[in-house]
C-alpha cells in the first residue's frame, strides 16, 4: 500500500486491465495481468457469459460467438475479485476509459480503497487509472501510433509478448483483441517504462496524474498530491 506521495511506483504492485466486451454485451472475457516495477508476476484470464446478443461484427474483432460462451459464469460473479485487486493498487489500461466504463456498468462502484493519487486518503472509485495510451501520447509524440499492437512492435517488444502469451494465454487466444493477450501487451508497455531511470522514480500519484490527458483532471489530481 501506498504510504507516502514520495514512494516511486516500480515499488507499486499494478493491475494491468484488458476486458472484451460492450456495453450491450458486458464483458466477455477479461485479463488482468500484475506488474511490478518492469516486471510481470501474474496473469488471470477468463471467458464470461454475454448478457446481450454478441453481434457478428463483435466476433469478427474478438473471436468469442455468444453461443460458447453460455456455460460460462457471468462477469459479475467477479466482483470480489475485482474489488480486492483495486484494494491492493492501481488499476491500469490502454485507453482507461473502456475498461472503466465496463466496470461501472458491472459494478458502479468498488469497496473503499487506497487513493493511490494522496497517499494516507481513500475513496469508493475504480480510478483514477494509469494509461498507457494516455502515457506514451505525452512521453513519446513523434510516435505515428498509439495503437496496442504498433507500440509493442515500435519498443521490440513482440518477441517478449509472444513468450508471454505462450506461458500465459489460452492457446487460440494468443492474438491481439484477445483480453490476456492485450493485457500482456500493455502490461510490457508499463514495463517498459520503469526501465527508463528518470520514469522509475516518478511517485505513483505522478503516474496517475500523468496518465490524464485532460488538463483539469491532471491539474487536480497534481493538487491532490502536493495538499
Amino acid at each position: 500500500m501506498c504510504k507516502t506521495s514520495r514512494m516511486r511506483w516500480v515499488e507499486q504492485p499494478v493491475f494491468f486491465v484488458d476486458f472484451e466486451g460492450s456495453h450491450p454485451t458486458g464483458v466477455l472475457e477479461y485479463g488482468v495481468v500484475t506488474v511490478l516495477g518492469d516486471r510481470v508476476l501474474e496473469a488471470k484470464t477468463r471467458l464470461c457469459r454475454a448478457a446481450g446478443r454478441v453481434r457478428a461484427e463483435e466476433t469478427a474483432m474478438h473471436g468469442l460467438r455468444e453461443n460458447d460462451l453460455v456455460a460460462q459464469a457471468p462477469f459479475a460473479d467477479d466482483f470480489d475479485f475485482f474489488a480486492s485487486l483495486r484494494e491492493r493498487g492501481p488499476l491500469a489500461a490502454h485507453y482507461a476509459g473502456v475498461e472503466n466504463a465496463l466496470l461501472k456498468a458491472a459494478w458502479p462502484y468498488p469497496r473503499r480503497s487506497p487513493d493511490f493519487a494522496r497517499p494516507g486518503g481513500s475513496l469508493v472509485e475504480w480510478g483514477p487509472w494509469i494509461d498507457t495510451g494516455a502515457l506514451y501520447a505525452q512521453l513519446y509524440p513523434q510516435l505515428i501510433s498509439l495503437q496496442l499492437a504498433d507500440l509493442v512492435a515500435a519498443c521490440g517488444l513482440q518477441a517478449e509478448l509472444d513468450a508471454l502469451a505462450t506461458a500465459h494465454c489460452p492457446p487460440p487466444r494468443r492474438r491481439y483483441h484477445a483480453a490476456l493477450y492485450d493485457a500482456l501487451a500493455g502490461a510490457l508497455l508499463l514495463a517498459s517504462l520503469a526501465r527508463e531511470p528518470w520514469l522509475a522514480e516518478l511517485s505513483t500519484a505522478q503516474m496517475l496524474a500523468l496518465s490524464a490527458l485532460n488538463p483539469e483532471k491532471r491539474d487536480a489530481l497534481q493538487q491532490r498530491e502536493l495538499f
